[in-house]
C-alpha cells in the first residue's frame, strides 16, 4: 500500500508539466555541457594556463557582458509582459515588432560603443602588460564583439519559444558555441592560429540564431505587424528595462572585478580562476538555465491568471531548490581535486596546476544552493514586476564583492577572489528572501482587508 503511495506520487510529480519541462531543459543544458566540458579539455591540453587563454579571456569578457546585462536583461522583462499582452490586449504582432526593433537598435548601440572604448578600458583596467597582450586582445576582440547582435536576436527569438513551451529549442542553441569552438580548436587551429578560439566564437553565435531563427518560423511562432511603442504593455517593459538592466550592470561588474583583481596577481591567475568557475558553473548552468527558463514564463502565467498561488508555489520551489543543490555543492567540494585531474590535467595543464584549480573551485561549489535559490527569486520578482528591488540587491552586491575581493585576496590570493563570489551568493541570496516574504505579508494583509 505504502509503495504503490510512493508510485503514485512519483509518477505525478514526473507528470507535472513544469517538472517535465525543466527534466528536458536540464537533460538537454547537461549534454551541451558535456560538450562544452570537453571543449574545455582540449583548450587545457593545447594552452594550459596560457598568454593566450588570458587574452581570449579579457577579449570576450566585454561582449559577454553586454549581453548578459543588456540583452537578457531586455529577454527578461519582456516574457511576462508578452505573456500579459497575449492575455489582455493580444496584439502580439505588434508587441514582437516592437521588441524585436529595440532588440536590433540596443544590439548595434552596444556593439559600437565597445568597439569605440575598447583601448580605454584595456589600458585602464589591464595597464601594465607587454604589447603582445594588447595585440592579441585587440585581434580577438575584432572577432568576438559581433556576436553581441546574434546574441541579442537569438535571446528574444528564445523569449517566443519558452512562452510558446518550446525550452528544447531555445536549450539547444546554446550548445553551437561550444561545438564551434571545439571543432576550430581540433581541426582548425593550424589555420585560425591564436584567433582560433574567437573565430570559433564567432561561428557558433551566428549558427545558434539561424538555428532558432528557423524552428520559430517553422513553428509560426514569430508573428510581425506594425510595432506600436506606446501600448500598455509595451510602455511597462519599457519602464521596468532601466530598473532590470541596472541590476545586471551591477551583477556584471563582478566578473570584471574578478578579472582586475586576478590581473595584479601572476600570469596564469585568470586563466586559474576560469579553469576553477568550470565545474561549478557547470552544475549552477543546468540548474539556472532549466530553473530559470521555465519558471519565468511560469510565474509570469502564474501572475495573470493565478495569482492567489504565487507565494505558496515559490516556496516549494525555493524548499526543494535549496536541498538538492547544497547535495550537489557538498559532493563537489569532497571530490574537487580528483575531478580537476581527471577532467583538466594532461599536456600542459601539469600537476601543479590541478593543485590551484581545485582549490579555487573548492570555494566556488559553496555558492551554488545559494545562486540557484537567488535565480529563482529573481525569476519571481521578474514576473510579477518588481525589478527596483534587483537593482538595490545588485548594488549591494557588486560593493560586497568589491570589498571583499580587495581584502580576501590580501589574505588567501586567488583564492579569496573565489571564496568572495561565495560568500556575496550566501548574503543576498538572505536578502531577496526577507523581501519576498515582506511581499507575501503585503499581500496577505491586503486580500484581508478586501475581504
Amino acid at each position: 500500500m505504502y509503495n504503490q503511495h510512493i508510485k503514485q506520487k512519483f509518477s505525478s510529480f514526473i507528470k507535472n508539466a513544469n517538472i517535465s519541462n525543466i527534466i528536458i531543459v536540464g537533460s538537454i543544458t547537461l549534454i551541451g555541457s558535456c560538450f562544452g566540458f570537453f571543449k574545455e579539455i582540449i583548450v587545457a591540453k593545447n594552452y594550459g594556463l596560457s598568454l593566450l587563454l588570458d587574452t581570449y579571456y579579457i577579449a570576450i569578457l566585454l561582449p559577454s557582458f553586454i549581453s548578459n546585462v543588456f540583452m537578457s536583461s531586455y529577454q527578461s522583462v519582456f516574457i511576462p509582459n508578452y505573456i500579459a499582452e497575449k492575455g489582455e490586449q493580444k496584439q502580439i504582432g505588434s508587441f514582437q515588432s516592437t521588441a524585436t526593433i529595440v532588440t536590433i537598435a540596443m544590439s548595434l548601440f552596444f556593439l559600437l560603443i565597445s568597439f569605440l572604448f575598447t583601448d580605454y578600458y584595456l589600458e585602464y583596467f589591464f595597464k601594465g602588460h607587454e604589447p603582445e597582450f594588447y595585440e592579441l586582445i585587440i585581434e580577438q576582440f575584432a572577432y568576438v564583439a559581433p556576436c553581441i547582435l546574434f546574441w541579442g536576436l537569438t535571446s528574444i527569438v528564445n523569449g517566443l519559444l519558452n512562452v510558446d513551451n518550446e525550452f528544447k529549442y531555445s536549450t539547444l542553441s546554446a550548445a553551437t558555441t561550444p561545438i564551434c569552438i571545439l571543432i576550430c580548436v581540433i581541426f582548425l587551429s593550424d589555420y585560425f592560429e591564436e584567433l582560433v578560439l574567437a573565430i570559433g566564437t564567432l561561428i557558433g553565435s551566428v549558427l545558434g540564431f539561424i538555428f532558432v531563427l528557423v524552428v520559430a518560423l517553422n513553428r509560426r511562432i514569430i508573428i510581425l505587424s506594425t510595432p506600436n511603442f506606446r501600448s500598455k504593455n509595451s510602455l511597462m517593459m519599457f519602464k521596468q528595462l532601466p530598473a532590470k538592466t541596472t541590476a545586471s550592470l551591477l551583477n556584471g561588474i563582478n566578473p570584471i572585478v574578478d578579472q582586475y583583481f586576478s590581473a595584479q596577481l601572476i600570469v596564469g591567475s585568470i586563466a586559474a580562476l576560469n579553469y576553477g568557475i568550470k565545474i561549478p558553473a557547470f552544475a549552477i548552468g543546468i540548474g539556472a538555465m532549466a530553473l530559470g527558463n521555465v519558471l519565468l514564463p511560469y510565474f509570469s502565467k502564474m501572475a495573470v491568471f493565478q495569482k492567489e498561488l504565487l507565494y505558496t508555489k515559490l516556496q516549494k520551489w525555493l524548499k526543494y531548490t535549496f536541498f538538492l543543490s547544497l547535495l550537489v555543492g557538498i559532493v563537489g567540494i569532497l571530490l574537487s581535486f580528483p575531478i580537476v585531474k581527471i577532467v583538466f590535467e594532461r599536456d600542459a595543464f601539469v600537476a601543479e596546476d590541478t593543485m590551484i584549480v581545485s582549490k579555487i573551485q573548492q570555494m566556488y561549489f559553496i555558492q551554488i544552493p545559494f545562486y540557484l535559490i537567488t535565480i529563482i527569486m529573481v525569476r519571481f520578482l521578474t514576473s510579477i514586476n518588481k525589478n527596483n528591488f534587483m537593482m538595490f540587491t545588485s548594488l549591494i552586491s557588486a560593493l560586497l564583492n568589491l570589498y571583499l575581493n580587495y581584502v580576501l585576496m590580501k589574505i588567501f590570493g586567488v583564492y579569496g577572489l573565489a571564496l568572495s563570489t561565495s560568500i556575496v551568493a550566501l548574503i543576498i541570496s538572505a536578502v531577496f528572501y526577507f523581501y519576498i516574504k515582506k511581499l507575501e505579508r503585503n499581500s496577505n494583509l491586503q486580500t484581508n482587508t478586501n475581504s
